[in-house]
């Protein structure tokens, strides 16, 4: 974001509410935060996850894209959603989260934007400042990231995806400068160059280091193979294993890759999780995002670039430079 998010002088109210974290990152951090306006498509487990902390904070405004009615499949991890059925039967699940988000700061404006993410064009997003994508198909995301990319105004973009127990978190903020401490207390200002979501899925995989976590390659092998075979997210189940082992063989094959790089027992993993969500890791993500968020919108901190990987099954998380900077000339 631009430096002309610290314009904006805080109310009395603002400055007593925020006082903690006024007193973490400054008040001209909370000034931009509280003059950014956050659009989220997709409401799930992670994602509200996100919400809830951006709200909690003090975020200017948050509107909500998804038009899809809540089922009860939604309240495995979304807490947003009241278990009665009275409460949400018939209702989108934007509707019903904007409901409960509205309770948790007043001082935010949270609101709901009719529509199909597929469908966004690049005015529409002008209005925004931190656009978030989640459980759309790579399509929708391409489309997203593209549009957000060819606005006069800097638009950041965010993908989060949650498959049981593990998630992705993708991050585009263009070219971002930033301000980070150096030892002894001193700033440096510095200036990250960011790839699109396109030229980050299209390096061979055989130019990625070895070590390349292999939840990014599983993730790439799934998204393709449900756009192939014209799969909404989350629709692709065990039945389909063989036809993607085999995609997974013909990748390996054509890039020279050993079968440890894209293991089958992940990517079954992944098939089984389907819509799925562990809230434990939608936690974890959600929390994650919500600090990425923040040091993207008051251009303080080192920001993740341009991958962030969980997997529950050995809790570790990872960062991913992908495309990774070319080697230094000697």
């Amino acid at each position: 974001m631009d430096g002309g998010g610290a314009e904006r002088e805080l109310t009395a109210q603002e400055t007593a509410l925020y006082d903690r974290q006024i007193r973490v990152w400054g008040v001209d951090a909370q000034k931009r935060l509280s003059k950014a306006h956050v659009l989220v498509c997709g409401m799930n487990g992670t994602t509200i996850e996100f919400c809830k902390n951006i709200v909690l904070a003090g975020v200017g405004s948050l509107s909500l894209m998804d038009d899809q009615t809540v089922t009860e499949a939604d309240l495995n991890a979304n807490f947003l959603i009241p278990p009665d059925e009275s409460i949400y039967g018939g209702r989108s699940r934007a509707e019903v989260c904007c409901e409960s988000l509205k309770d948790f700061n007043p001082m935010v404006q949270v609101s709901v934007e009719k529509g199909d993410p597929s469908l966004i064009d690049g005015e529409f997003l002008d209005k925004f400042d931190i656009v978030v994508v989640s459980g759309a198909s790579l399509k929708t995301k391409l489309l997203v990231n593209d549009n957000c990319r060819k606005r006069s105004k800097h638009i950041a973009f965010y993908t989060i995806d949650c498959k049981d127990s593990c998630g992705e978190i993708f991050v585009d903020l263009q070219k971002h400068s930033f301000v980070q401490k150096k030892n002894g207390g001193e700033t440096e200002q510095q200036e990250l160059t960011y790839p699109s979501l396109q030229e980050a899925i299209s390096v061979p995989w055989n130019n990625l280091p070895r070590k390349t976590t292999k939840l990014y390659f599983a993730m790439r092998v799934l998204e393709n193979y449900e756009l192939s075979e014209g799969h909404s997210p989350g629709k692709t189940t065990l039945s389909d294993i063989p036809a993607v082992l085999a995609q997974v063989k013909d990748v390996r094959d054509k890039m020279s890759l050993n079968e440890s790089q894209v293991p089958t027992a992940l990517m079954e993993r992944l098939l089984a999780a389907g819509k799925k969500e562990h809230p434990p890791v939608c936690a974890i993500l959600g929390g994650i995002l919500g600090q990425e968020v923040i040091k993207s919108i008051s251009c303080k901190g080192d920001p993740i670039k341009n991958f962030f990987y969980f997997d529950a099954a050995d809790g570790k998380g990872v960062i991913e430079d992908i495309p990774t900077p070319p080697p230094c000339a000697n």
